[in-house]
C-alpha cells in the first residue's frame, strides 16, 4: 500500500506472443523487432555514475585540496562568493583539514579510499549486468566528469544518449542537485552532442526499498531494542531555500506529511518516506525506530535531531542494544565508517549502551546492482 501511495506501480511485462496495443503480433516477428530495437539502443547508449568523492590520499595536502573544492561549492555553503572563499580558505580548511586527514587515514585501505574502491566495483558489476559502457565520476576530486565523458565518447563514437545515475537516493541541493548540474555544465562546456537522461531521486523506489530492507533484516535477528536511521544532515535554510512554493517547509509541524509539490525536492520529506517504507517492509513498530541527522558543519541550525545527541540520549531511554543504518549513503565512506562506526559507537557505549551494531551501506550487494539496472532501464 505504501509503495502505491509513493507513486510506483508494478511493471507488467507482456509476452511477445500477445498482441501489443491492440495489434496482432507473431512471437517470431515481435522477438526479432525487439531485438533489433534494443540492439540499436545498446550501440548508442552509455551510463555515467556520479558519487560524492574523496581525497586522492589521506595526506594533508590532498585533504586540503579536496575540502576546498567541496566547501567552495555554492550549493554546499550558500553565501556570497567573497565571504565563502574567505570562510573556507581562511578558517574552515586550515582548522578542519588536519583532523579530517587523521580520520581519512583511519579508514584508508590498501585499495585507497573506500568510497572510490566500492564505486569502482559497482561500476564494473553494473557494466556486466547491463552490457553497456559504464563510467564513473565524482562531484569532488577524481575521477572528474570531463575525463569520464571523454572515455565514453572514445568507447562509443556514435553515442546518442547518456544515462546519468547520481548515487544519492534523496534530493538535496548540496548533493543530488550539485552533482547533476556539475555534469550538465561539463557536457555544455565540451559541447557533446549526445542527450542526457538523469535518474531521479529513488528514495521511494520499490527496488531500492527492498534492497535496503534486505540489508538491514539480518541485523534484526537478535531483536535489538531500537533501529536508528541516520541521514546526512543539511542546513535548515537549504530546505527552506528549496521550497518552490515558498510557504510549505517548516510552516507547520507535520509539513512532511502534507501533500505538496515541494516534496519532490524536499530532503527531509524524502528521508521520512524512505524510513517509513523500510520500517513497514521490516514490520517495525513506530516505537522501535527513529530518524536522526549527522555530519553537521558550523553553527547554523541543521535538521534535527542530531545523531550524536541521539546516540548519547538513547541509553537513558532504555535502549541498550542499538542498530544504526545510514540510508543516505549507498557506499561506505568517512561519514559511515569513521563518524558512525567509530565515533558514534564510542558515544553510545560511553553513554551506557551495551551493544552497537552498524549496518553496512548497500555497497556491492547484488540486489543493489539490480536496483541500478532497473533505474537505468526505466530511463531507456
Amino acid at each position: 500500500m505504501l509503495l502505491k501511495q509513493a507513486g510506483y506501480l508494478p511493471v507488467i511485462f507482456v509476452p511477445c506472443s500477445m498482441p501489443l496495443f491492440g495489434a496482432p503480433a507473431r512471437k517470431k516477428s515481435c522477438s526479432a523487432g525487439l531485438y533489433k530495437f534494443f540492439k540499436l539502443i545498446m550501440k548508442s547508449t552509455a551510463v555515467l555514475l556520479c558519487n560524492l568523492g574523496s581525497p586522492d590520499s589521506f595526506h594533508l595536502t590532498d585533504v586540503k585540496k579536496y575540502l576546498c573544492q567541496f566547501l567552495i561549492d555554492e550549493r554546499v555553503i550558500d553565501i556570497p562568493p567573497f565571504f565563502r572563499k574567505l570562510l573556507v580558505r581562511g578558517i574552515i580548511v586550515p582548522f578542519r583539514a588536519p583532523k579530517s586527514a587523521a580520520k581519512y587515514k583511519s579508514i584508508w585501505t590498501e585499495q585507497g579510499s573506500p568510497l572510490i574502491h566500492i564505486s569502482r566495483q559497482v561500476q564494473s558489476k553494473l557494466a556486466f549486468r547491463l552490457s553497456l559502457p559504464v563510467e564513473l565520476c565524482m562531484r569532488y576530486g577524481n575521477p572528474k566528469p570531463d575525463a569520464a565523458l571523454q572515455n565514453l565518447q572514445n568507447m562509443v563514437p556514435n553515442l546518442k544518449q547518456l544515462v546519468l545515475v547520481p548515487l544519492y537516493p534523496h534530493y538535496a541541493m548540496s548533493s543530488y542537485e550539485t552533482a547533476v548540474e556539475y555534469v550538465r555544465k561539463t557536457l555544455a562546456d565540451n559541447r557533446y552532442s549526445f542527450s542526457l537522461k538523469v535518474v531521479p531521486p529513488f528514495y521511494n523506489h520499490p527496488a531500492y526499498i527492498r534492497a535496503l530492507a534486505a540489508s538491514i533484516k539480518p541485523y534484526l535477528e537478535d531483536c535489538p531494542d531500537h533501529v536508528l536511521f541516520s541521514y546526512h544532515g543539511v542546513p535548515v535554510r537549504h530546505i527552506i531555500k528549496s521550497d518552490i512554493t515558498g510557504n510549505h517547509c517548516f510552516t507547520h509541524s507535520d509539513c512532511c506529511n502534507r501533500a505538496s509539490e515541494v516534496h519532490k525536492v524536499c530532503y527531509r520529506h524524502q528521508a521520512t518516506v524512505t524510513t517509513k517504507l523500510v520500517a513497514n517492509a521490516l514490520s517495525l513498530t513506530s516505537d522501535k525506530y527513529s530518524i536522526s541527522f549527522q555530519s553537521r558543519l558550523g553553527r547554523d541550525k541543521w535538521l534535527q535531531p542530531y545523531t550524536s545527541v541521539e546516540l548519547k540520549m538513547l541509553p537513558a531511554r532504555g535502549v541498550k542494544r542499538l542498530v544504526v543504518v545510514c540510508p543516505a549513503f549507498v557506499s561506505d565512506c568517512l561519514e559511515t565508517l569513521e563518524e558512525i562506526l567509530a565515533e558514534g559507537k564510542d558515544i553510545f557505549l560511553k553513554a551506557g549502551g551495551k551493544q552497537f551494531t552498524f549496518v553496512p551501506c548497500l555497497n556491492q550487494r547484488d540486489d543493489w546492482i539490480q536496483t541500478l539496472v532497473q533505474l537505468v532501464q526505466e530511463q531507456l
